[in-house]
């Protein structure tokens, strides 16, 4: 059996450059003077609001997604809307962030919002066990 230690939870390339990416740009935001005090969820949101296309494509999707990934005031919107921002969050583990903020952009700013405070609770947790946040 090959050693699973250090194997990271998301096994998606796309996301995995993305949390790659996501990491150096969360140092960059934390050694500013306009986040210090922030907290890290909030770093981390605002990183993904900002992360802009490059020129690496996304490879194609495969495998699971998050499970119960609605943030709490999500929990009393319509069907459609828990669908879309369900939508979003699989794009993002499935082709990457940049691809799913692209679509987030074509939504509600309430779709959008929770998408990203979704996503940055997600990621935070994965950014968490690798040592990358507090």
């Amino acid at each position: 059996m090959p050693d699973q230690i250090g194997t990271p939870q998301f096994e998606h390339a796309a996301l995995e450059q993305d949390i790659k990416r996501l990491a150096v740009e969360i140092q960059s935001r934390r050694d500013r003077p306009e986040t210090q005090g922030v907290s890290s969820k909030e770093v981390i949101k605002q990183t993904i609001q900002g992360m802009q296309p490059t020129d690496t494509p996304a490879p194609a999707p495969g495998g699971n997604v998050v499970q119960n990934p609605l943030p709490d005031y999500a929990a009393s919107a319509p069907p459609e809307t828990k669908l879309e921002i369900e939508y979003l969050l699989e794009l993002a583990f499935h082709q990457g962030i940049l691809k799913a903020n692209a679509a987030a952009q074509k939504t509600s700013p309430f779709v959008m919002d929770a998408f990203h405070d979704a996503l940055a609770g997600k990621l935070y947790e994965e950014l968490q066990k690798r040592g990358i946040v507090e």
